[in-house]
């Protein structure tokens, strides 16, 4: 099923995963030919363009602190409001990342037993070895998968830190020393951002080729 028919139907059973009842859920899913590939899928793309997202909203958070740690003068008070909004988008989007990621992680459980048990209902041998190979390589592309999108988000954190810090900073010092202060801080911020945001291109790749391999199989 398309991801376009599959999101409605996934996000009207959402309570049922918030109420606890995952199985209750697939199954809901697997009535209406949704399956946990599929949903699999779904959640994978979704993670994917969150990562997107972010590695957008952190490009730009970095440029408005860095542009405004760059003018000398101007209204100080504008300045920290623009520099508030854009750690809090980005804090936004970080949450986003990790919800998505955890979601991925939730419907790989349920599949991955699911195909485990059911390698036994096999009469064939040779259906069985081929399934069980399949099993393992998309388990192994799985966990590439999952280290790459964890790796990209431990690297979300240590720039919100220096953002927040950055901010509450300008907060209670709205003068030309506190500006002087903060360019200080922009090389070790540079640094964080650039990081994060290779990470998060591999951990975009990485979910790209997973798909792709997923629709193959």
């Amino acid at each position: 099923m398309p991801r376009l028919a599959v999101a409605p139907l996934v996000g009207a059973l959402l309570l049922l995963t918030l109420a606890g009842c995952s199985s209750t859920y697939y199954s809901t899913l697997e009535k209406f030919g949704v399956h946990k590939r599929d949903v699999m899928v779904d959640r994978v793309s979704e993670a994917r363009d969150a990562q997107e997202e972010a590695k957008e909203q952190f490009q730009s958070a970095y440029e408005q602190f860095a542009s405004v740690v760059q003018v000398d003068g101007g209204d100080l008070e504008e300045q920290y409001k623009v520099l508030n909004s854009a750690y809090e988008k980005s804090e936004a989007r970080a949450a986003e990342v990790h919800d998505r990621i955890g979601a991925v992680e939730s419907v790989a459980q349920a599949l991955f037993e699911e195909w485990e048990s059911e390698l036994d209902q096999y009469s064939s041998a040779s259906l069985r070895r081929d399934s069980k190979q399949k099993l393992s390589q998309t388990r192994k592309q799985y966990h590439q998968l999952m280290a790459a999108m964890r790796r990209a988000e431990d690297k979300i954190q240590p720039v919100l830190v220096v953002f927040h810090d950055q901010v509450l900073y300008l907060k209670h010092n709205l003068n030309a020393r506190a500006i002087a202060a903060l360019q200080g801080e922009m090389l070790g911020l540079e640094r964080e951002v650039a990081q994060l945001l290779a990470e998060m291109e591999a951990s975009i790749r990485e979910a790209d080729q997973f798909i792709s391999q997923l629709h193959q199989g």
